[in-house]
């Protein structure tokens, strides 16, 4: 694996190198192997715990042998030994003053080799060395070198010295030239065999012992280490690699590349990531949409503006060369009503803009939708409808037609409605306002006496700037955003906005909106 997998460049200013998720997850898997390695260690405390209980067992041996020597004739003493020093592979050697010892190996074969390291295989020595490393890591006492004296003497075994001063069984711990435990336990023998029993005893099958259980710890640990690593891997290809795909697309978008960057779906993951995934391929997908409809509305907005400012430039170009009274006075007429005209698309269209951000930051409650259509019919009426048209509101029960919004923004949109019904109204026409509940929605409707709108402009009406107005009227006094930032206002609330003909019979058209009702 690369290093640049495992370290990333941070860029939070904190640390130079921060540590990437798949060498986190490597990191934690191989923590815990550590910790098993440990186990390692323990041997230690494992061959400590073997050498003591071989230990008194071999105390016990010799006070056994001891008592055995002290109660047999002293001609049967060297085969007494010869067979105790068989039956327990240990050798035995009785000392009486200063002389040579009788020893159970003149009569028998040696019961113990200490053996040569040079003479072992290479597996030995790396057990040895095995051996070494350990005992340097966890600070192991080593014990003193054990080494057969030239000359077999009373002299030469320092235990044997402290027993027969003190008179008890005295032991000692040496090992040998292949780093095997040599035991050795001396104490006093008491009646005609009266002397030092010296008993040895080579425990090769401790550190036998011992090195199976470290091979085996190592198998174990070798396999669960290659599993680990591979389950680890297997783990951050499933979770970094994708995560890295989709931080790279993320990152393109955020370069301005959003039209030719496409963000993974992952159809196949069913997890968190597959769910992440396509949330930010729908964002994607909705910053590309808000992208070219920004774009889009700008291409409008500057569309718009030149017709106003054209007639403007046009007017103002003629006025200065018109000396006729009566002409430069329809000129200026001119230049006031482009001038409002710009006035009105301007505000139109920055209200407009700013509709999803105010909407995103808006705080919902609940509305009674009722009781504001009510205040709007009362205030419009106060301000005089044009054209003697008349405005009828079939109120609901309180607390029947109840939404979670913006009361201020869904204000707007309906009196957006009321205001595009009325401009198509005739004179002393009637506008019919209701507002019902109808299941789990609030329906809102608003029906005019016009020529109501034909089927096939009737999703374009929503669209910004396009607009159908009815004949007679001046042209420019409508921007063509009203029905626009009503649907924007709507679907802001998760509602939607349609229109129909009339159900009555009558000519006419029925706006109607649908919005989710709240919760009592």
């Amino acid at each position: 694996m690369a290093l640049a997998t495992v370290f990333r460049r941070s860029d939070d200013g904190e640390a130079p190198w921060r540590l990437s998720l798949t060498g986190r997850i490597l990191a934690v898997n191989i923590f815990a192997l550590v910790v098993l390695a440990g186990g390692f260690f323990y041997l230690d405390s494992y061959r400590t715990q073997l050498i003591e209980e071989r230990s008194d067992r071999i105390g016990t041996e010799a006070q056994l042998a001891a008592a055995a020597i002290a109660g047999t004739p002293p001609a049967a003493v060297p085969n007494l030994l010869t067979r105790m020093g068989a039956a327990n592979q240990t050798r035995l050697r009785l000392y009486r003053g200063e002389g040579p010892p009788i020893d159970s190996w003149d009569r028998g074969s040696p019961t113990y080799v200490l053996r040569d390291p040079a003479d072992e295989p290479w597996r030995r020595h790396v057990a040895r060395f095995m051996d070494r490393a350990i005992d340097h890591i966890v600070g192991a006492e080593v014990p003193e070198r054990f080494v057969e004296p030239a000359v077999d003497r009373l002299g030469a075994w320092p235990e044997a010295i402290r027993a027969e001063k003190t008179g008890t069984l005295t032991m000692a711990i040496r090992r040998a030239p292949a780093r095997t435990p040599v035991i050795s336990a001396a104490l006093p023998v008491k009646g005609d065999n009266a002397g030092i029993l010296l008993l040895t005893s080579d425990q090769r099958d401790v550190v036998r012992t011992v090195r199976a259980e470290r091979f085996w710890l190592g198998i174990v640990l070798l396999v669960t280490t290659a599993l680990s690593i591979a389950l680890s891997l297997f783990l951050a290809r499933t979770i970094a690699r994708p995560l890295r795909r989709l931080a790279l697309a993320a990152h393109r978008v955020r370069l301005g590349r959003s039209r030719e960057v496409q963000v993974p779906r992952l159809p196949s993951r069913r997890d968190e990531i597959g769910t992440l995934a396509r949330a930010l391929s729908d964002m994607s997908q909705a910053l590309r949409q808000r992208i070219d409809a920004t774009e889009a509305f700008a291409a409008d907005v500057a569309h718009e503006m030149k017709n106003p400012l054209a007639s403007l430039r046009s007017a103002i170009d003629s006025l200065e060369r018109v000396s006729d009274p009566e002409l430069r006075e329809r000129l200026l007429v001119v230049i006031r009503d482009d001038v409002r005209r710009l006035d009105r698309l301007i505000t139109d269209v920055s209200e407009a803009s700013r509709m999803d951000a105010e909407l995103s930051r808006a705080r919902f409650e609940s509305v009674d939708v009722g009781h504001m259509i009510e205040q709007l019919v009362e205030a419009r009426e106060a301000r005089g409808v044009i054209n003697g048209i008349r405005l009828a509101f079939g109120r609901p029960h309180r607390g029947s037609a109840v939404v979670f919004g913006d009361g201020q923004r869904l204000a707007r949109a309906i009196e957006n409605l009321i205001d595009n019904a009325i401009s198509f109204s005739p004179p002393g026409g009637l506008v019919q306002i209701t507002a019902m509940r109808d299941g789990q929605q609030v329906v809102i409707r608003v029906e005019d006496d016009g020529p109501g709108v034909p089927p096939g402009e009737r999703q374009a009406i929503f669209n910004r700037f396009h607009s159908i107005r009815p004949e007679g009227e001046v042209f420019g006094r409508h921007s063509g955003l009203g029905l626009a930032i009503a649907k924007a206002i709507v679907e802001g609330h998760t509602g939607t906005i349609s229109v129909t003909d009339r159900e009555d019979n009558n000519r006419g058209a029925r706006f109607s909106i649908r919005l989710p009702a709240a919760e009592k």
